[in-house]
């Protein structure tokens, strides 16, 4: 749609660390997902698709999906880059937030960016790092809200930017990097297990956060979160086109993101009314090819908050589900990655879904840097 790059450079105050913003223009396509789903344009709609995607012995999916269609398109994705004030890190972090969330997940600016990831990795670790506006989500663009913004096409719009980045094609980043490192949020962990797949030798490591691969919680979210109509909720209704859904009140994201006792109020508060929307179609295919044993030749980790509602249920050490064949629920997955150098599950006690915002995400982050510093 746009043919042209912008980049905006701005002044950062935090210290030991340069930090830009990107609009990168990508050309790419996947084979979607067709649905025979009507627009959910009202309450009723929204609430009656989420009682279906929950309801037990029906696949929702399946029940709206009549084939599948090669998508392609021409669309900006808005980045941010950032590497250490010395110069650029010799291995870039790519990073990919989850529902309800824009990049700022990963360098969230609440409390003079206290809870940033960003600011972890390239002041105290000397880590470049790049995050993206997901399609569809955020400053990215836009595009019909149940056939196009799914998440294979997602993938694909990973699967370019980090082609770009490691020949060094992307226009205002003058580095090369001699490393890769692939970290997801949530959704942004479905997307990257499927990235990681199909391009097993890519990424030297691979963070899954947030994450689990059992299915049996997603209830929890779908429900807890009172979904509705972004034109509904004055906050996001600009943002976004007709169609899109979002989380309305603080309740909401306290159930899907937050575990008890863990967080500051404040931010809740900060989070509900910074939030972003979700396309119905990411819904449908959120856990697409997260089932499957995964091709991945690099070091692996897992990390999630022990109290995550969609993929723990709110106690990842309660293995009732998988009859006990494992210590917790995020070491279920270690079958999954046969292939890899290394694999690590950390369950984070008392962290929640929203693993960054929480007063736990220090332990998440010593897991993770901890991880990176025996693998890379």
């Amino acid at each position: 749609m746009f043919k042209s790059v912008a980049l905006v450079a701005f002044a950062t105050a935090v210290a030991a660390r340069k930090c830009h913003d990107l609009t990168i223009p990508i050309s790419i396509s996947a084979r979607n997902a067709v649905f025979d789903l009507p627009a959910l344009v009202s309450e009723l709609d929204v609430t009656n698709f989420f009682l279906d995607f929950v309801r037990p012995g029906v696949n929702t999916t399946d029940k709206y999906l009549t084939g599948y269609k090669t998508v392609s398109g021409h669309y900006n994705i808005a980045a941010t880059y950032c590497q250490p004030d010395h110069g650029p890190g010799e291995t870039l972090q790519i990073l990919t937030h989850g529902v309800g969330f824009d990049r700022s997940y990963w360098d969230y600016p609440y409390d003079h960016y206290n809870y940033s990831y960003v600011a972890e990795a390239v002041d105290e670790h000397g880590f470049s790092t790049f995050t993206w506006d997901r399609l569809g989500v955020g400053a990215s663009s836009k595009g019909n809200p149940i056939n196009e913004i799914q998440q294979f096409l997602e993938v694909a719009a990973l699967t370019e930017l980090s082609t770009l980045l490691r020949k060094g094609s992307v226009k205002g980043i003058n580095a090369k990097f001699s490393k890769f490192v692939h970290a997801g949020h949530s959704f942004g962990s479905a997307i990257t297990y499927n990235f990681v797949n199909a391009n097993p030798t890519f990424s030297d490591a691979a963070i899954l956060t947030g994450f689990s691969q059992n299915p049996n919680f997603l209830a929890g979210f779908a429900l807890g979160g009172n979904f509705k109509p972004v034109k509904e909720v004055p906050c996001q209704a600009a943002k976004y086109p007709a169609g899109y859904i979002t989380v309305p009140s603080s309740t909401g994201v306290n159930i899907q993101f937050f575990a008890p006792h863990d967080f500051d109020p404040k931010l809740l508060t900060y989070a509900t009314e910074n939030g972003q929307a979700a396309a119905p179609g990411e819904i449908l295919t959120i856990g697409a090819g997260t089932g499957v044993v995964n091709a991945f030749k690099g070091h692996l980790l897992i990390v999630t908050g022990n109290e995550d509602v969609p993929f723990c249920g709110g106690n990842c050490s309660d293995t009732t589900t998988i009859q006990g064949t494992f210590p917790d629920l995020i070491s279920f997955s270690k079958p999954f990655f046969p292939h890899a150098s290394s694999f690590k599950a950390s369950v984070i006690p008392g962290g929640g879904h929203g693993l960054n915002l929480g007063y736990s995400h220090k332990l998440a982050y010593n897991s993770i840097f901890d991880f990176l510093k025996s693998s890379l």
